[in-house]
């Protein structure tokens, strides 16, 4: 059984209720509800894929579309030695198993013009909450897992509010590449 998961309910509006071969998880927003929720549902076994849909901020302009992330690194920790995007105990990055771009994922919505310019300094294209957690949780159980990103906003002046207006158009974005991907 694949499991597909997302953050929110409104980044899965475009899709149907079920899906032949998937099962269906809402994690909740950020780092720590994803971790719980994706963690709980691995340990009771049963899943052979984890497929993540979401949304994402461009941390660039030029930045638009689908994406499928290939990394994950967390742009709100730094290291006991003050370097930013390294954690304590935790791998600096997280890698799937394909995908082309680097996500930075952190525990705020990033809607700030300085927020994007350190952020795109650590390497990242996109920004979101919830990446680099799933990704993790993955890696612990070892299954192979596969993220979507669809760009929702520009990560600074007023994204939440375009966050808002383009969640429905993302789902259905995410929907049609299930569709092509999975055959579902």
């Amino acid at each position: 059984m694949k499991l597909l998961v997302a953050a929110l309910a409104s980044e899965l509006v475009a899709f149907e209720d079920e899906l032949d071969g998937f099962e269906r998880l809402v994690t909740g927003p950020g780092k720590l509800q994803a971790t719980y929720a994706l963690t709980r549902r691995l340990d009771a076994g049963g899943i052979d894929e984890i497929v993540v849909v979401g949304t994402a901020g461009s941390l660039d302009s030029a930045t638009t579309g689908l994406h499928e992330i290939a990394a994950a690194i967390q742009h709100d920790v730094t290291d006991i030695d003050g370097i930013a995007g390294q954690h304590v105990s935790l791998p600096a990055q997280v890698q799937t198993r394909g995908g082309t771009a680097t996500i930075a994922t952190g525990d705020h919505f990033v809607d700030d013009a300085d927020a994007v310019a350190s952020i795109r300094g650590l390497g990242a294209t996109l920004v979101d909450m919830e990446t680099y957690a799933y990704i993790w949780v993955a890696e612990q159980f070892g299954v192979p897992i596969t993220v979507l990103k669809a760009v929702s906003d520009n990560a600074q002046d007023d994204a939440v509010t375009d966050w808002r207006e383009t969640v429905a158009a993302c789902s259905a974005t995410l929907r049609d590449a299930m569709r092509e991907r999975y055959g579902v």
